[in-house]
C-alpha cells in the first residue's frame, strides 16, 4: 500500500480499532485515527505518534466530513453498527471515498444495502460492509468453494473456535441485535432471511484436523445470511457455532482476550468449515488461524489495498465474494489465514 494513502480508523481506539491500525502501519499507510472519544485518540497517539487524530463524534455530521477530509478510504471498526454504519457510510459517499466496515450486526448489514445500494452505485463508490471475521471471510470462504458454479441449495459456514472472549463491543451489539429482532431467532431459507422462535440444537460436525469432530450449535445465525446470499443464488445459508464458544459468549462472567504474542493476539483457534451442496455435489474450503479480532484487521486492511489499486470487479455496495476475487483474497493473508479450497 502507498505511504501517501491516508486511510482513517473510525473507532480506532477499540479492540479491532488497534489491530486495523497496527495492520495498516505494518503495510506502511498513512493513518488517520478517529472515534468520538478525544482523549482516548491522543493517548493512542502517543503509542503511534505518527497517526494523524481525527476526533468525531457519530451525530456530526460537519465533524465527520471533517474527518474523511482528503482520506483515501475509511474503515468503521466503531459498533454498535446500527448506530455508526449510517453515519459514516454516508460521510464517504459525501467525500467519494471507498467505505469498510467490520460490522457483525445482522440487521446493520441488512440495512446497509437497503439503504445505500443506490447512493453508492450512483457515485460509483465501493462500499463494502461485513468486511471480518463473521460476514467476510465466511462469504469469501462459500464464494471460492462455489467456483464456476450459478447456484446452490445450501451453503454451511461451520466456526470451530477453541474459545470465544467476547469484547465488550462484542456483547454491546450483541444486545443491539438482540433487541432490534425482538429476541427472535434468525436464519436464511427459501432464498430470504426468516425470524423464528425455534429452540436452538446441537448437531455433531466433523472439523478438519487438528480439531475433528465435534458438537456445534447449529443455525447460530452469523452475519453469512447477509453476505452470502447478496450475490449468489443459495436457497439455504447455514451457520453454525462450536458449542464451546457459544457458552462462552453466554456466560456473563467470560473475561474479554488477554494478548498471548507480539502481534497482540490472544490464544484462541478456530477454524471455519464451509460446505456448499449442488445438484449431489458438495465442495469444501476450510480456514485456519487464531484470534477472530485480530484476523478481521488483514481482512479491512486488505480490501481497502485493493479497493484503492483498483482490484475489484464492481462498485456500489457489494460483499466481499462480489467485489472481490475470492480465491486470490484468501491466499493474500498468509501467514495470518491458512486455506485449502478446491482444486
Amino acid at each position: 500500500m502507498s505511504s501517501t494513502a491516508a486511510v482513517v480508523v473510525y473507532g480506532a481506539t477499540g479492540h479491532t480499532g488497534r489491530f486495523v491500525v497496527a495492520e495498516l502501519r505494518r503495510r506502511g499507510a498513512a493513518t488517520i485515527i478517529s472515534g468520538r472519544n478525544a482523549a482516548q485518540l491522543e493517548a493512542l497517539a502517543a503509542e503511534w505518534p505518527e497517526v494523524a487524530v481525527r476526533p468525531a463524534a457519530v451525530d456530526d455530521a460537519s465533524a465527520l466530513d471533517r474527518a474523511l477530509d482528503g482520506a483515501a478510504a475509511v474503515v468503521n471498526c466503531a459498533g454498535p453498527f446500527a448506530v455508526t454504519g449510517g453515519p459514516v457510510v454516508e460521510a464517504a459517499l459525501r467525500a467519494g471515498i471507498p467505505y469498510v466496515d467490520v460490522a457483525a450486526e445482522i440487521e446493520a448489514n441488512v440495512a446497509m444495502f437497503a439503504d445505500y445500494a443506490e447512493a453508492a452505485r450512483r457515485s460509483e463508490t465501493p462500499v463494502v460492509p461485513a468486511m471480518a471475521f463473521y460476514g467476510g471471510l465466511g462469504d469469501l470462504l462459500v464464494t471460492a468453494a462455489m467456483g464456476e458454479w450459478k447456484e446452490a441449495e445450501v451453503a454451511h459456514v461451520a466456526y470451530g473456535l477453541s474459545s470465544w472472549r467476547p469484547t465488550a463491543g462484542t456483547r454491546e451489539a450483541g444486545q443491539v441485535s438482540h433487541e432490534r429482532r425482538g429476541g427472535r431467532r434468525v436464519r436464511f431459507v427459501d432464498g430470504a432471511l426468516q425470524y423464528h422462535d425455534d429452540k436452538a440444537w446441537e448437531q455433531e460436525w466433523d472439523f478438519p484436523e487438528p480439531l475433528g469432530r465435534r458438537s456445534v450449535l447449529a443455525e447460530f445465525t452469523m452475519a453469512d445470511v447477509v453476505t452470502v446470499p447478496s450475490h449468489l443464488t443459495v436457497s439455504e445459508v447455514r451457520s453454525h457455532m462450536a458449542v464451546e464458544a457459544a457458552r462462552d459468549l453466554a456466560g456473563e462472567e467470560t473475561p474479554a482476550p488477554e494478548a498471548v504474542d507480539e502481534l497482540g493476539r490472544s490464544d484462541q483457534t478456530f477454524v471455519v468449515d464451509v460446505r456448499v451442496r449442488s445438484g449431489g455435489v458438495e465442495r469444501r474450503a476450510t480456514a485456519q488461524g487464531k484470534d477472530i479480532y485480530q484476523i478481521t484487521a488483514p481482512l479491512a486492511v486488505e480490501a481497502v489495498q485493493r479497493l484503492l489499486s483498483g482490484r475489484t470487479r464492481t462498485t456500489g455496495v457489494a460483499s466481499a465474494g462480489a467485489m472481490f476475487d475470492a480465491a486470490d483474497f484468501l491466499h493474500s493473508l498468509a501467514p495470518y489465514l491458512s486455506v485449502e479450497l478446491p482444486h
